[in-house]
């Protein structure tokens, strides 16, 4: 079991991602609004001239995407979505994904598979009538 956090610096992908992760059986994600440390500092960070127009160019914020995978099937084919949706990662201004093996997790819903996940990209009904 592995948390696999997605920085994806680019807004409008943040949809494509998590319709992705619902096509491979995700179905829970947390996304925080984050903010890169080269925003947040800005001109107090010594920077070359190239450096300093990256910084100027890159979006105020960013959305970071925390999910518990339980296999490393899904792991790996998360970790290639997430870099087809984003671009290419080695490139400046594009995100960055990483993952960490997890010993315990408490209170996770158990994962949907197959006729179970939810079809099309709509968000599921509630059959508790909420």
């Amino acid at each position: 079991m592995d948390l696999l956090v997605c920085v994806i610096d680019d807004e409008t992908k943040l949809n494509a991602l998590l319709a992705g992760f619902v096509d491979l059986g995700i179905t829970g994600a947390t996304v925080l609004q984050s903010q890169g440390m080269g925003r947040r500092l800005g001109s107090k960070l010594p920077a070359t001239g190239e450096l300093q127009a990256l910084l100027a160019s890159v979006r105020p914020e960013n959305s970071t995407v925390f999910s518990v995978i339980e296999t490393q099937e899904k792991l790996e084919a998360a970790v290639a979505l997430a870099q087809r949706v984003s671009g290419d990662l080695d490139a400046p201004g594009t995100g960055i994904v990483f993952t960490v093996p997890l010993g315990r997790v408490v209170g996770l819903a158990p994962e949907l598979s197959g006729a179970d996940a939810p079809s099309g990209h709509e968000p599921r009904a509630n059959a508790g009538g909420d």
